[in-house]
């Protein structure tokens, strides 16, 4: 693993800072020196030899795919004599090795990699991407090969880095293969699934370990199926083996970059044959996806969020060729809130459709299909602004709702009062008197009521706001719970005043009396109630007692919205007596 600088000793730390500012003025001289030939400047491990201690050795690394009219050796020899005075002036103890990168090159092509450990150990103070990869890469092959040495064949930089055509955000791309030759414990499938999962993982860990950004692209490959995809003429495969530079070979990867560099790894006939019919299966293909977003695409495109504006106004999404004219009748007939130019649209594309369906229509132009798209976004920000306007129409629809629920809610409140009957427009006024002046209603309820009433009204003037819908919406709930709660404690209140508590013996009984029907219960007390049922004669007196349950007791005190008066009759007393003993006694104020 390269150190990173903030892992080394404090002491290499300090000289490193120390020389910084020297070596961020030789990059900078050497960068503006000779521009884009320049890869990478980093600064190499300290020297082991004692005489050398106090030098400070750099890496150059030199693109020379653009030099012509010098040699390699020529081309190093001139550079390395202008940096290394560059060197000198700056400090004399900065020495400079100037690499070149096709030298670099040619020693992995013959098997001679020392340099690439040597790299990935430096400190890079300027790159364009070349170190960084070759630092990751190094890394990386480092570890595959420590765990899985017996399977690697090769390990290649590959990619827009060895062509020339990388930027420093540039992927990292490498390929291994792998020997399954003798594999005999598991199927060459398992052996490569398995091995690459565990080498991608391998990769992130060297980006966490080098500090490098680029993603690995790391490809995988079996020896076999490489073989294949050679013979098959794969173009992927020719151009591995024409750009790629082994960082690891055993003896496989060379050779077939000379073969195919010789003109002996040629194309079989069928795979000839198989890349000229692919061109005719590439066009219907291209045929068949021009069919397909004509009939699937934009026809699903406008139709669904077409069905999607019925539902939002409240309508059960129709048949796909019913949907343009129940669109047409509601949204540009009725409520003329959308244009009939997009019904057009949205029923030349269901008439599309249908044709290429039936086979009517065998084909479509890249042309046609241009329309369509061009029509099914035109149609699509045209519905979004029908949303729009739909939601609107409905939040001051719900104003009126809103309107309805309250005043309903507000007259069954008054018929507890003992007020029938109550006009619209006599409801705020008769709410006030009855309810908030009487003390029986908070004063702000009156409030929200009359904001309510000025919505709907100004719904109706068709001046009404959206502030004004979602206060109105806010508040109201507020109101309507107060009122039902108020209903049910008056509810309440006067059911206890139709019951009549007895105590006989050491139990105690109540009778309950509802309109007509008395209903019994024999002991309160009891888990397991005991519930007669009787009806309740004009003259007060109960009449044959039936047996119950407290389930029917519950379901008639359930429909009956406001107790009647019930007036308590001499006869009902000698009724107490047949039903609890002649020892009952009827409690008071209980």
């Amino acid at each position: 693993m390269p150190p990173r600088i903030e892992d080394l000793p404090k002491d290499v730390q300090d000289k490193l800072n120390a020389i910084k500012t020297k070596l961020d003025k030789f990059q900078k001289k050497v960068v503006d020196k000779f521009g884009k030939y320049i890869m990478g400047i980093s600064l190499l491990p300290p020297p082991k030899k004692e005489e050398e201690k106090d030098k400070i050795h750099v890496l150059v690394l030199v693109d020379d795919s653009d030099s012509q009219k010098l040699s390699k050796d020529e081309l190093r020899d001139k550079l390395s004599t202008v940096i290394t005075k560059i060197g000198e002036e700056i400090d004399k103890n900065i020495s400079p090795q100037v690499m070149i990168i096709s030298e670099i090159w040619q020693g992995c092509y013959d098997g001679k990699c020392d340099v690439l450990p040597i790299i990935a150990m430096s400190a890079p103070i300027f790159d364009t991407g070349m170190l960084s990869a070759i630092k990751i890469a190094e890394v990386h092959k480092t570890m595959v090969l420590k765990k899985f040495e017996k399977y690697i064949v090769s390990y290649v930089l590959a990619g827009s880095l060895v062509q020339g055509k990388a930027t420093a955000t540039s992927d990292i791309d490498v390929w291994i293969v792998i020997d399954d030759t003798d594999v005999k414990k598991m199927t060459r499938a398992e052996l490569k699934d398995k091995l690459r999962a565990i080498i991608i993982g391998m990769g992130l860990e060297a980006g966490e370990m080098t500090g490098i950004k680029n993603k690995l692209n790391i490809q995988v490959y079996i020896l076999t199926d490489f073989w294949d995809s050679l013979r098959e003429a794969n173009p992927i495969i020719f151009t591995l083996l024409r750009d790629g530079v082994p960082f690891y070979d055993r003896g496989i990867f060379m050779p077939w970059k000379q073969l195919l560099k010789m003109g002996k790894i040629k194309p079989s006939q069928e795979a000839i044959d198989m890349f000229m019919s692919t061109g005719e299966q590439m066009l219907e293909r291209v045929k068949f996806k021009l069919k397909d977003i004509g009939m699937e695409d934009t026809f699903y495109a406008i139709l669904t969020p077409s069905q999607a504006a019925l539902m939002l106004y409240g309508v059960p999404p129709p048949a796909p060729k019913e949907t343009g004219e129940l669109m047409r009748d509601i949204f540009v007939k009725k409520e003329k809130m959308l244009e009939e130019e997009f019904i057009q649209i949205l029923e030349r594309n269901v008439k599309v459709r249908k044709e290429i369906e039936h086979g009517t229509k065998k084909e479509l132009s890249g042309k046609e299909v241009d329309e369509l798209l061009d029509d099914a976004e035109k149609y699509l920000k045209r519905i979004k602004k029908l949303f729009d306007e739909i939601n609107k129409m409905k939040e001051k629809e719900e104003v009126v709702n809103v309107y309805e629920t309250v005043v309903t809610i507000i007259r069954d409140t008054l018929k507890f009062e003992g007020i029938e009957r109550t006009k619209d427009e006599d409801i705020v006024k008769v709410f006030e008197e009855e309810l908030v002046h009487q003390g029986k209603v908070p004063a702000k309820f009156l409030r929200i009521l009359s904001e309510i009433m000025k919505a709907k009204k100004d719904y109706e003037l068709k001046k009404l706001t959206k502030q004004e819908t979602e206060k109105v919406k806010k508040n109201y709930r507020e109101l309507i719970k107060f009122l039902v709660e108020y209903m049910q404690r008056k509810r309440g209140r006067e059911i206890e005043r139709t019951k009549i508590r007895v105590k006989h013996g050491e139990k105690f009984g109540e009778v309950i009396l509802l309109d007509n029907t008395a209903f019994i219960i024999h002991d309160i007390d009891q888990e397991d109630k005991e519930v007669s049922r009787a009806e309740l004669r004009k003259d007060g007196s109960l009449g044959e007692i039936h047996s119950s349950s407290l389930e029917e007791l519950e379901q008639s005190l359930a429909k009956l919205e406001m107790p009647t008066k019930v007036f308590i009759k001499q006869p009902i007393f000698a009724d107490l007596k047949k039903v609890f003993g002649k020892d009952v006694e009827v409690l008071l104020n209980y």
